[in-house]
């Protein structure tokens, strides 16, 4: 099973980031705990303390054009808080 993962860079995950050394993923709707903590200390060379996770429903979209109305749907995904240990950082653009 491939599991995708990308950092959410926001004001608010910026702040979870520098306040609490919390910082967050959208992640696979198939992932569990186990599988981000994995991925996460794989990647940045970390080691992961807490994973929180956070399910989220894909959306119903419409729009109105001349050709009628288009409806569709947003993807579901899912949301990982991973808690980093103490005097650890992540910086999401070091493997760019």
């Amino acid at each position: 099973m491939d599991i995708q993962i990308k950092p959410i860079v926001t004001e608010k995950a910026t702040a979870y980031a520098e306040k609490q050394n919390r910082y967050t993923f959208a992640v696979s709707p198939a992932a569990n705990k186990f599988q981000i903590k994995d991925i996460v200390e794989k990647l940045y060379n970390v080691r992961v303390d807490k994973v929180n996770i956070a399910n989220y429903a894909g959306k119903r979209k419409q729009r109105y054009t001349k050709g009628g109305i288009i409806r569709g749907r947003r993807d579901a995904f899912k949301k990982a808080y991973v808690t980093v240990a103490e005097g650890q950082k992540i910086d999401y653009y070091s493997n760019i």
